[in-house]
């Protein structure tokens, strides 16, 4: 059983592989943003990228569809957007009297949500919706949305002016929420060689969205041993209740993990041990996504923000504190 999922990990590992390297054909650096996206789509989780303008972040999610050939639509949310930009409407049709409905750019297998916090809490919601359910309802019918669906939502560091920011229960929707920083200096001095030099940036299409669709059957079948289950439940219960793990940061905390947080970690820690090419989950997988996971689902007091401890600081205390399986 073991050796026959491991050569399906294998197998489908190769297609993967072929679309990341691809994607490194035109994008310089942001290995990590990558790989995070990579794992997003084959979790079945969206992810929301934090960063200063300029960073890829547009050219890196537009290059994975190319390369998987499947739909993209862009997204710029401005203070003005209503919820029927985003999703659609019915449009009222004179000559026989009925209405016929015009679907939104919502309706496309990856999506880029652009400055998603400069949008009202409508548009916001809007969005979420069709994220969580996987429908639109425009009118009295519901539509299903095609997989693989998957949104990449951008915020501001939210110190910018005119921005809204995302409610704690709706950032809770977000699988990932990634810290994106700029590049290296040499990364940068490539950067700026290819624009220079007008290198070719298209990509190929490599793998289908099939591709993706049967690498989540294997992934869904990747052995969790128990004491790594427990391990998973142990970090979370320790954003709840760090004192019975010995850690003395009760004050720190205003709220903990969401039983959110336990599946998405299981089901991104099952994804980033298949990009390994492993058959079962490590404890090096689970710490490895364990930030993404938690950053946005831990909520700080203002005595934390005083001493400036950040999320990701109390992240670090809580995976040093816990006995690794």
């Amino acid at each position: 059983m073991a050796e026959d999922l491991s050569k399906q990990v294998e197998e489908k590992n190769k297609s993967i592989q072929l679309l990341i390297d691809e994607v490194k054909k035109v994008i310089v650096g942001q290995d990590y943003m990558l790989e995070r996206l990579i794992i997003g789509l084959l979790a079945n989780g969206h992810v929301l990228v934090e960063g200063v303008p300029g960073l890829a972040k547009t050219t890196i999610v537009k290059t994975i569809a190319e390369a998987i050939h499947t739909g993209f639509q862009r997204i710029q949310f401005t203070p003005d957007l209503l919820p029927a930009d985003l999703t659609g409407t019915q449009i009222y049709m004179p000559k026989d009297g009925t209405f016929s409905v015009k679907k939104g750019p919502i309706f496309s297998n990856i999506i880029l949500a652009d400055e998603i916090n400069r949008a009202p809490a409508k548009v916001q919601s809007a969005l979420l919706e069709a994220m969580q359910e996987r429908q639109i309802t425009i009118g009295e019918t519901t539509f299903k949305l095609e997989e693989p669906f998957l949104v990449m939502a951008t915020q501001n560091p939210i110190e910018q002016e005119g921005t809204y920011p995302l409610p704690e229960a709706q950032v809770d929707r977000f699988m990932l929420k990634l810290k994106i920083t700029y590049p290296s200096k040499s990364e940068e001095k490539e950067i700026m060689r290819k624009i220079a030099m007008r290198t070719d940036m298209s990509v190929n299409p490599v793998i289908t969205p099939q591709d993706i669709l049967s690498a989540r059957e294997v992934i869904d079948k990747i052995e969790m041993r128990p004491e790594v289950e427990d391990y998973i439940v142990d970090i979370i219960h320790a954003t709840r209740y760090p004192e019975e793990f010995g850690l003395d940061i009760k004050n720190l905390i205003h709220y903990g993990a969401s039983p959110r947080a336990t599946i998405y970690l299981n089901q991104a820690s099952k994804a980033h041990a298949f990009l390994q090419g492993q058959h079962f989950v490590k404890p090096h997988d689970i710490k490895s996504v364990a930030y993404d996971i938690l950053r946005h689902r831990i909520l700080l007091t203002y005595e934390a923000e005083a001493e400036e401890m950040t999320t990701d600081d109390v992240i670090k205390l809580i995976l040093d504190s816990i006995n690794v399986p």
